[in-house]
């Protein structure tokens, strides 16, 4: 492999030759060769859009230091990179430094290799230039933040809302059937499959609510901290430029942090965002459940919904298929569960005036983001779209519920009605023999009662 020498405060390190990054970006290569499980690039895309801003707030203010050519050689190269034009030059582990410094000096190398190869010249320095104003210690939690606000901006908040419209579709189009409610998976009292849905529909709306009154803290943002909080070497004015910048470019409303300590120290905003993707995940557990319970069979299950049948159940099983999407999308919950832990366990780990577990806990913030969003797309297209109410089955185990009963309680009380659905479960009769069989009500009387569709 052709190398050239690059060289950093601590001496000189060959660095592959077809590549823009510098001696820090090599030597947290060399330093840290540990899983699979790289720097992911929402981070990094969100690091452009940062250096971008940066830039021209610097050209702004400190004109001197950043002429309108440095400026627009970075402003250039971050557009590329954001625009996966440069996704090669970012190959750091996520299981490095804990402020994230080594990536933060990825993207300014690469940043200014990029800038410097176009010029003909070193016109560009990683840290006087592209890093001008800032410290790794506010650029990586501002990353942080603009990389999870946007992927649920931009990506998730978008699926959640086309699953919830298919159920929204759902709900309207099982209008008027009913079927057997289900409590601790015994029968219940009727309820209509429209209004199953509907739990179903709003369980997304609250998460909907709960993720988007976390994205406004995601919206705060610690640039202009530098290094411990005072924004040593930052000039006045740069951090709501920034912010400003940001906002413009992204459509998302940022804005500088009013305590810079609270925001170098503290993940408190991130693990609440992840508290409501974990609230998204403990739902769409609970909705898979329910539709795979309803699909069980076709013959030995409850059977009241079909879904679709998506692909060979079983290497050994002819004929047999299986609810896959409600699979997925459980492990998916799991895993976000999981990561939730991740995610509060790091961030009770903020020492002094840093926290140093910030890269592990954007690669499990946007991870569960990426699934959760996936995850919902899948099961949308794949399973709920296509679900369809049986409603032969349904009738049939709802004329079987023993829990019509209930309706009968107003009339012969509680008592009398228990000893009518033991009756019935008992000697394998049906309700009406039951309680004409025990006296306490004529078939008739017991007929004008019991009206499934009158008890929703």
């Amino acid at each position: 492999m052709e190398t050239r020498i690059e060289r950093d405060s601590m001496g000189e390190i060959a660095v592959p030759a077809d590549k823009h990054w510098g001696a820090q970006t090599q030597r947290s290569l060399q330093n840290f060769p540990i899983g699979w499980e790289k720097m992911p690039r929402e981070i990094i895309t969100a690091f452009a859009r940062l250096k971008k801003a940066a830039a021209q707030a610097n050209r702004e203010l400190c004109p001197e230091r950043m002429t309108d050519q440095k400026a627009d050689a970075i402003v250039r190269a971050c557009d590329g990179i954001a625009g996966g034009q440069y996704d090669g030059e970012f190959p750091l582990a996520v299981w490095q430094t804990g402020s994230g410094t080594q990536s933060n000096m990825n993207v300014n190398e690469v940043i200014a290799g990029i800038g410097n190869e176009a010029a003909g010249r070193k016109l560009l320095h990683p840290n006087d230039d592209v890093n001008m104003s800032q410290s790794s210690n506010d650029t990586f939690p501002t990353a942080m933040h603009i990389a999870a606000a946007l992927m649920l901006k931009d990506q998730l908040l978008p699926a959640l809302d086309r699953l919830k419209g298919t159920f929204e579709r759902l709900e309207h189009d099982n209008r008027g059937i009913i079927k057997s409610g289900r409590t601790h998976l015994q029968d219940a009292v009727p309820i209509s499959f429209s209004q199953e849905i509907s739990g179903w529909r709003g369980m997304l709306e609250v998460s909907r609510r709960q993720i988007t009154a976390a994205m406004e803290g995601l919206g705060t943002i610690a640039i202009g901290g530098t290094a411990v909080g005072t924004g040593l070497n930052c000039p006045d004015g740069f951090a709501g430029l920034v912010a400003a910048r940001l906002s413009e470019d992204t459509g998302f409303a940022f804005a500088e942090s009013d305590n810079k300590f609270h925001a170098l120290t503290s993940a408190d905003r991130l693990v609440y965002a992840h508290g409501a993707l974990k609230a998204l995940a403990a739902d769409l557990m609970k909705i898979a459940n329910d539709i795979r319970w309803l699909a069980s069979g076709p013959r030995c299950g409850l059977g009241e919904i079909t879904i679709p049948a998506n692909e060979p159940g079983s290497s050994i099983m002819p004929g047999k298929v299986n609810p896959t999407q409600c699979e997925s999308i459980t492990m998916i919950a799991v895993q976000v569960m999981g990561n939730d832990a991740a995610v509060g366990m790091a961030a009770s780990q903020g020492n002094f005036q840093l926290n140093v577990f910030l890269p592990v806990m954007a690669y499990n913030f946007l991870q569960s983001a990426r699934l959760l969003t996936d995850g919902m797309l899948s099961f949308e297209e794949r399973c709920v779209s296509g679900i369809t109410a049986n409603v032969p089955k349904m009738e049939e185990n709802l004329n079987r519920s023993l829990m019509l009963v209930t309706a009968l309680t107003p009339y012969i009380g509680y008592d009398k009605a228990a000893d009518v659905a033991k009756t019935a479960h008992r000697d394998g009769i049906s309700l009406k023999e039951a309680c004409v069989k025990l006296g306490y009500l004529s078939g008739d009387q017991f007929d004008s009662y019991i009206r499934p569709q009158e008890l929703i």
